[in-house]
């Protein structure tokens, strides 16, 4: 009842807040206006994030955590949201949202939340001493990028988020982590009355102050829930954020391929590529989410498998995603050497 409760009243709260902030942007015209790259054809409301944040500290206030973890938590939350709203507001360089993201993570990493070991199946633990910092750092980096990488789409980030943050609360449920049960709580009532307003056709944004937010809060989550790493646990946050990262990665992967800069803009993501199969813009959120879903029933499977079963789940995400990337043609359309293989034996 606590963890409906909670869900209950962030969800209530943010279906009161997000008018609000719609109307609050549209006077400040704070809004996300048409370009070459994106899908919308007139300005909308990208202070998403706002919503987020005022739904999630509000929440928290009534779950009111004793974990002294929740201030480095709050602390960074206003951190990576200034810097999202900066960046929305005056487009700063890469540079500079990669220090703003990477002072965020420091607050965590400076209370003492840090990957400080890796437990192999065989042989010995793996102390990171002070190189557990910058791991630390990375992390949470990459799953802040990768949110944000995924924004592309109404309600595609926050959709996939809503999913990540209802495995993680899966997982905690199982660990009987009340703190983690209680963020991914609260993330998942503000998001499911976000989405109200988010999906298509969306009257507001999440903006990059609402997905570097999003992004932070997961990986926050995703690291304190899994907070004594082995090697097999590594992988479930991964597996669980398959999607965004699947994206990610292979935006790099295509990039480098055509002598770009891996931080260049291009319309080749995973949701551009199948609008151009002929999705409509509902399906192709639709069947991203059912990917997601799909990689979080299987994080969850792998969490409660034996190690040779993980190792076997392993091997079917691999071929999972290759076939993604090749029916989606993320690298680029020529590239299908498994389908082209399948094809032939047919």
């Amino acid at each position: 009842m606590y963890t409906l409760t909670l869900i209950a009243v962030s969800m209530i709260v943010s279906l009161i807040v997000t008018p609000v902030v719609i109307a609050v942007s549209k006077e400040l015209d704070i809004v996300d206006k048409p370009n070459f790259r994106k899908v919308h054809t007139k300005p909308i409301s990208m202070m998403g994030g706002a919503v987020i944040l005022i739904s999630f500290f509000i929440g928290i206030w009534l779950g009111h955590p004793i974990e002294r973890e929740t201030k480095p938590l709050l602390l960074g939350a206003i951190i990576i949201y200034l810097v999202g709203l900066i960046d929305d507001l005056y487009d700063i360089k890469p540079i500079l949202k990669l220090l703003g993201q990477t002072l965020a993570a420091s607050i965590v990493v400076m209370y003492g939340v840090t990957i400080d070991f890796i437990s192999l199946p065989i042989g010995p633990t793996i102390h990171f001493g002070w190189l557990s910092i910058p791991i630390t750092i990375i992390w949470f980096l990459a799953i802040i990028n990768a949110i944000n990488l995924i924004d592309g789409l109404d309600g595609l980030a926050a959709g996939i988020s809503t999913i990540a943050y209802v495995t993680i609360a899966f997982i905690a449920i199982l660990q009987g982590n009340i703190f983690i049960i209680m963020i991914c709580s609260v993330q998942i009532g503000a998001l499911l009355g976000f989405l109200v307003f988010n999906f298509h056709p969306a009257k507001i944004f999440l903006g990059d102050n609402g997905a570097l937010l999003l992004g932070f809060i997961i990986g926050f989550v995703s690291l304190l829930g899994f907070k004594n790493i082995t090697f097999i646990s590594l992988f479930f946050p991964v597996v669980i954020l398959a999607v965004p990262f699947i994206d990610t990665l292979f935006a790099m992967i295509r990039r480098v391929k055509k002598g770009q800069h891996i931080m260049q803009a291009d319309k080749s993501h995973l949701h551009h590529k199948l609008l151009e199969l002929g999705y409509t813009h509902r399906q192709t959120v639709i069947l991203i989410y059912a990917i997601a879903v799909m990689f979080s029933v299987v994080s969850v499977i792998l969490y409660l498998s034996q190690p040779w079963g993980v190792f076997l789940m392993i091997i079917l995400i691999i071929i999972t995603i290759e076939l993604i990337v090749e029916f989606t043609g993320l690298i680029d359309n020529e590239y299908r050497p498994l389908l082209d293989m399948i094809a032939r034996r047919r």
